[in-house]
């Protein structure tokens, strides 16, 4: 007689005490496995451009750009914004919940430039009847950046403050009262991996350590900030993080999660989180950018994704461009 399979896959387990959220530009993915949201970036959306299941946005892009009184590097942009926002249309028909979408990471310090940039993405948006509530404004967690999401959340545009991979950041970012952080588990723990030589597990991986520091110092402090831990190397972080207010997942860490059935603890709840002994951090410019520059990782790992998510955004206006000539 078969042993009785009647106990719950991981990935529902998790979704009893996480919102569950798909880091990808592949609707199908999102289909299959029924998040509550979904995040995108620049890599994400030039390699969902460049398959042929998904030219037919770019495409439309472009051709709603047909009669366009810009030329040059503007109509560029302009196509570009346009292929975020249907790819975000899309995506919000398959989850319930919200969508990220990214500003330019060539804007990452310019704060004016991206609170002009957050506005004009949520003014296509809800030109095409998105409400704003449904949009998430991705910005990189620079101190400019943060800035202009500060300035963003005061106008009702509420943002997802992302390549973060400090405390510093997260604090700042709660100060300014955003919406959302995205901690970097798997390129925090890249970096230490490459840095010691120790291929860290579980409760170990400074990835996790990250995340659990930055979501038991909001509870503490009272933050309303959401915690979504991000960029992940394995399902072994996921798990040591259940119970974190959202998790970002890759589809093929999703699968992994949805074809096991092994029993899944929650490790993260705001109660146990509010007893912790934590130092209150209090930041102004010249600390945070003190302190930032003092974490090496966080310092390298910044950098490393604006240059990242920079090359693809040119990449996709090389394809853009190709196309239009």
């Amino acid at each position: 007689m078969s042993e009785s399979t009647t106990t719950s896959s991981q990935l529902d387990q998790l979704k009893g005490f996480t919102t569950v959220v798909a880091d990808t530009g592949d609707f199908q993915s999102m289909k299959d496995y029924a998040p509550q949201d979904a995040t995108t970036n620049p890599s994400l959306i030039l390699n969902a451009a460049q398959q042929e299941e998904y030219r037919h946005l770019v495409e439309q892009a472009v051709k709603d750009h047909a009669d366009s009184p810009l030329n040059g590097d503007a109509l560029v942009e302009s196509i570009i914004d346009q292929i975020l926002i249907l790819f975000g249309k899309e995506i919000l028909k398959i989850v319930p919940g919200r969508v990220s979408t990214e500003t330019d990471a060539r804007l990452s310090f310019d704060t004016e430039g991206t609170v002009a940039k957050g506005r004009q993405l949520i003014e296509l948006y809800e030109k095409d009847g998105i409400s704003r509530d449904r949009i998430l404004i991705k910005i990189a967690s620079t101190w400019e950046g943060i800035r202009a999401a500060e300035i963003l959340e005061k106008e009702g545009i509420h943002c997802n403050l992302t390549l973060l991979f400090s405390l510093v950041q997260a604090v700042a970012c709660a100060q300014a009262k955003v919406q959302l952080v995205s901690p970097f588990v798997g390129r925090i723990y890249d970096w230490y991996k490459k840095d010691t030589g120790i291929d860290y597990k579980g409760a170990e991986d400074p990835g996790v350590q990250s995340v659990q520091q930055i979501y038991s110092y909001y509870k503490k402090f009272g933050h309303p900030t959401e915690v979504m831990g991000a960029s992940f190397r394995n399902s072994g972080q996921i798990i040591e993080l259940a119970g974190c207010d959202l998790l970002t997942i890759s589809p093929g860490l999703l699968e992994e999660l949805q074809n096991s059935n092994e029993p899944l603890e929650r490790k993260l709840d705001p109660d146990t989180s509010k007893a912790r002994d934590i130092e209150k951090l209090d930041l102004d410019e010249k600390t945070f950018r003190y302190l930032f520059n003092e974490d090496a990782m966080a310092t390298e790992k910044t950098a490393e994704g604006i240059r990242k998510f920079a090359a693809d955004i040119v990449k996709l206006e090389k394809l853009v461009q190709s196309m239009l000539s």
